[in-house]
């Protein structure tokens, strides 16, 4: 190493050593609360609701948001937002519509924050005919007090809980978070993760549950439905008492099948890389394939079909 290059070298490692310590007594002076580093002006609206609404549509980019039941019957939305970047609130055709109004010029969308928008809507508890949120950045929560006759929500980057009945379509999509459906009735579900856990439990489908991820676990336990289809690039799938009334489907690339007492009238496991195993609650006619591990099933001649194919895995199925 040259002269010149060591003198770089420590003029950097000093530079950042210096930048470090100026850091630090900066947090210190500000008792290591960021948020008084952002330089984004932040408040808090409520807004009333007085009209009639059936419906709800909320469309924001970067909010958490929660919907709560409301403690004396009024409806009120409550915005933790930037001052620039607020919520509107109307009712229009019985829907109340929630939008964010982006009223920033462009040098504004540069700047340093470290809090959460959040909005929170206080409604009456009661079954409204429908629910549609689109969502960028932010988690989800839906609370157990409201039903709803169907149910739409996409959001690219957060976790999705709801614990409301849906009486017809249930469909929540996210790509980088999670999906929690818990302790409800709903008449289909199509529940969609790219990065994420999907976990349904004690759930009561009526009709087709379908549940996909291209990277993530799906966690389903005590849940029962018509039919059932799971398809998935890479990740596990663990059932736990999950009755299907016709037909099981499950498809995956690289991740294990793992069934504790589950049944369905016809079973299908397709899986390149993972294991199939478990137990079932009913004997089954098994077809059952490998390339590369041991298969140890039943050996029935009652029930309906069972056919599991693997390329790399075992196939272990018990009945009981």
């Amino acid at each position: 190493m040259t002269k010149a290059t060591k003198a770089w070298v420590i003029t950097a490692i000093s530079l950042i050593l210096l930048g470090c310590i100026l850091f630090g007594g900066t947090m210190m002076k500000l008792d290591w609360n960021f948020t008084k580093l952002n330089t984004t002006a932040f408040e808090t609206n409520t807004y009333q609701i007085t009209e009639s609404f059936s419906s709800i549509r909320i469309e924001t980019d970067t909010a958490k948001i929660e919907i709560h039941p409301a403690t004396d019957g009024n409806c009120s939305i409550t915005c933790f937002e930037q001052v620039n970047l607020k919520h509107t609130a109307t009712v229009q055709d019985g829907v109340l519509n929630i939008r964010s109004a982006d009223e920033r010029k462009w040098y504004e969308n540069i700047g340093i924050h470290f809090s959460t928008p959040k909005i929170t809507l206080a409604i009456p508890a009661a079954h409204y005919e429908s629910l549609v949120i689109r969502e960028d950045t932010g988690d989800i929560l839906i609370s157990k007090d409201f039903s709803f006759g169907s149910m739409d929500i996409a959001a690219s980057t957060g976790d999705i809980c709801n614990y409301g009945n849906v009486d017809g379509a249930m469909q929540i999509k996210t790509s980088t978070g999670s999906i929690s459906a818990e302790n409800i009735r709903v008449g289909t579900a199509h529940l969609s993760a790219s990065t994420g856990t999907i976990k349904a439990a004690s759930l009561d489908c009526n009709a087709d549950l379908q549940a996909s991820v291209t990277t993530g676990k799906i966690l389903l336990t005590n849940v029962t439905a018509q039919n059932l289809l799971s398809i998935g690039d890479t990740g596990d799938i663990q059932m736990k008492n999950v009755v299907v009334a016709e037909h099981l489907s499950i498809q995956r690339d690289t991740g294990d099948v793992i069934f504790d007492r589950c049944d369905a009238a016809t079973i299908s496991v397709n899986t390149d890389t993972g294991d199939v195993r478990g137990t079932l609650l009913t004997e089954k006619v098994f077809l059952a394939q490998t390339d590369t591990g041991k298969v140890l099933v039943p050996n029935s001649n009652n029930g309906g079909k069972c056919e599991i194919t693997t390329d790399t895995g075992n196939i272990v199925i018990n009945i009981g």
